[in-house]
């Protein structure tokens, strides 16, 4: 039987040009790193496929040269490409049983939950290695309507399956968050466009110790 993979707590980087004041998604990961982060996700809505592939490509090397998890999301296609550590995907994006055939057994794969169904379903799923749970406030970087923190609450009391909160929390709000029970977070717009990122990751990363 296959064992899940654990992902480092601590925040979790996810990139994001579209809410970064100019930065590029490698400058980002870049000061990512410096700050301190461990797991990185390159999530691009708008590039192009060949876009996405230069950018990852570089990133990947970024990573790999720093001892970083690198993590896709959606693009399968591209993570296999450039051996990327993982792939994360939604609900309505390719099986995880299929995304593993195609991956191999090694690899990292995520999935975006916002109900308890959805979480039961997939702490059922050996393939799942942790799910994403939110967005937990309303936020500018998903489309999808706000859990709310009761949902997160659920998750941390009642499933064992490793989870990342993610949706709105801020700098102002992650307090709460942790003290639910979430032990890997993810702040977009909170982290790439801050004036320092390598500032801004040191102070939240702090939280966690």
């Amino acid at each position: 039987m296959r064992n899940r993979i654990e992902i480092p707590n601590g925040i979790y980087g996810i990139t994001g040009d579209n809410f970064s004041k100019g930065k590029s998604n490698y400058l980002c990961v870049k000061e990512m790193i410096k700050g301190g982060i461990k797991i990185i996700q390159y999530r691009d809505k708008i590039k192009n496929t060949r876009e996405k592939i230069e950018e990852v490509k570089e990133i990947r090397e970024l990573c790999r040269r720093n001892g970083v998890i690198f993590i896709v999301n959606d693009n399968v296609d591209i993570a296999v490409l450039v051996d990327a550590d993982g792939v994360h995907v939604g609900q309505e994006d390719m099986h995880p049983d299929d995304i593993r055939k195609i991956i191999g057994e090694n690899k990292i794969i995520g999935l975006s939950t916002h109900s308890p169904e959805q979480a039961k379903e997939a702490e059922k799923n050996l393939n799942i290695d942790y799910i994403g749970v939110g967005p937990i406030f309303p936020t500018t970087t998903k489309d999808t309507s706000p859990v709310g923190i009761e949902y997160l609450e659920y998750v941390a009391k009642n499933l064992k399956i490793p989870f990342v909160a993610i949706g709105g929390i801020k700098a102002h709000n992650i307090d709460n968050i942790i003290a639910k029970g979430a032990q890997c977070i993810s702040l977009v717009s909170e982290i790439v466009g801050a004036d320092s990122i390598v500032d801004k990751v040191k102070e939240l990363q702090i939280k966690f110790l």
